[in-house]
């Protein structure tokens, strides 16, 4: 354990580019800040750094995978970068979607948990959520 990344007995704090609080786990502002700001990608280096960054929060981010396929073709070697009218539409997707990203709550123990399955044609995901006393689903961090 490194006792620069660990902190005991506090109320809120930031943590390894997340802010850990009581209620749960969210994105710190200046990541969701960073890729909101970002125009859409020119060229292949550009678009690793984009993936780079969603792969920091990409358990916060509902069917990620799915929402980055249009990406993967300008990813293969000696393709030529087109960005095209599916690549523009899942990059605004994934802004939108982060205007009000979920916190992320930990399973309390004994209560029930729900758990959904997605499966698409390119990818497959998971959702792990429990309902908290106002009978909200929350998305559970694993």
């Amino acid at each position: 354990m490194n006792p620069s990344k660990c902190a005991f007995g506090v109320t809120s704090e930031k943590f390894l580019g997340f802010i850990v609080r009581q209620r749960g786990i969210e994105i710190e502002q200046a990541k969701i800040d960073d890729i909101l700001r970002m125009p859409e990608p020119r060229n292949i280096h550009e678009l690793k750094s984009l993936q780079g960054k969603l792969a920091c929060i990409r358990r916060f981010i509902s069917n990620l995978a799915g929402r980055c396929q249009p990406f993967s073709r300008l990813m293969k070697k000696d393709v030529p970068f087109q960005w095209d009218e599916a690549c523009d539409k899942a990059f605004k997707s994934i802004k939108s979607y982060l205007m009000k990203p979920p916190v992320l709550v930990a399973p309390i123990p004994g209560r029930l948990l729900i758990l959904y399955v997605a499966a698409q044609e390119h990818s497959v995901g998971i959702l792990l959520a429990q309902k908290n006393d106002e009978g909200k689903e929350m998305l559970c961090t694993t």
